[in-house]
């Protein structure tokens, strides 16, 4: 069973990641009796609590979630209207701190080659430490309900938004010029989340050799970019 750390409700993107990769106990939400009070980060961290490899966000009902934070049913709604809200929203933060992980991962990298290493391996880091956020995105984003896969959908546009933003700027720095950098972030995007759903219930050795065949298809997303032009790809 994953768990995770509760996040304040102030919290910034980034202090956020810095909760994302700490590996720390399971937080108890469940108390003696029912608390007359509920916050929003003691739902969430109900909602970690319950799902895991063998069981989804989309098989929750409201009333586990409510069990495991000790309130009482009708509480839950002082914050969320129904589960459906509570998954959207947990997954737009837990897309939020991964962004930011991964541009600060871009930024400290001086070569392509080290970006692209530096990106996969962060990514891999991540869903090693994971305690429910990277794992909740993967999942529910191929087995998950239309409206989870919807809110993943956007968060991976705002992924392949950022990562063509960079992009940009890398190749504009070493006075290369990049065809179609919107298809080459959308494909690389596409690619490390699709390893990432892939691998999520592997050893680390699996996931490494998986991660190295990442990396190569990535190197060929970025070589292939940089040759062909509109002319080559008709």
């Amino acid at each position: 069973m994953r768990t995770s750390s509760p996040i304040p409700a102030q919290t910034s993107a980034l202090e956020e990641s810095h909760v994302l990769g700490q590996s720390q106990e399971k937080v108890q939400v469940r108390s003696v009796g029912r608390k007359a009070t509920i916050t929003k980060e003691e739902l969430f961290q109900a909602t970690l609590n319950l799902i895991g490899p063998k069981k989804s966000i989309a098989s929750l009902s409201l009333r586990e979630v409510a069990r495991e934070a000790g309130i009482a049913p009708n509480s839950f709604y002082r914050h969320f209207k129904d589960m459906d809200e509570l998954a959207i929203e947990l997954i737009d933060r837990a897309a939020i701190a991964l962004r930011e992980i991964l541009h600060h991962a871009r930024l400290k990298a001086s070569l392509d080659t080290s970006i692209v290493r530096s990106s996969v391996e962060v990514f891999i880091e991540q869903l090693d430490r994971d305690e429910g956020f990277l794992s909740l995105m993967l999942r529910e984003g191929h087995t998950g309900s239309d409206s989870y896969k919807d809110a993943v959908d956007k968060q991976l546009n705002y992924f392949q938004q950022e990562l063509q933003e960079d992009l940009i700027r890398l190749e504009a720095a070493q006075n290369r010029t990049m065809h179609h950098p919107d298809l080459a972030a959308k494909a690389i995007t596409q690619l490390v989340f699709g390893m990432g759903a892939k691998v999520i219930d592997l050893s680390h050795e699996q996931r490494h050799e998986i991660a190295e065949q990442t990396i190569a298809m990535i190197r060929m997303i970025l070589v292939g970019a940089r040759h062909l032009d509109d002319s080559a790809l008709r």
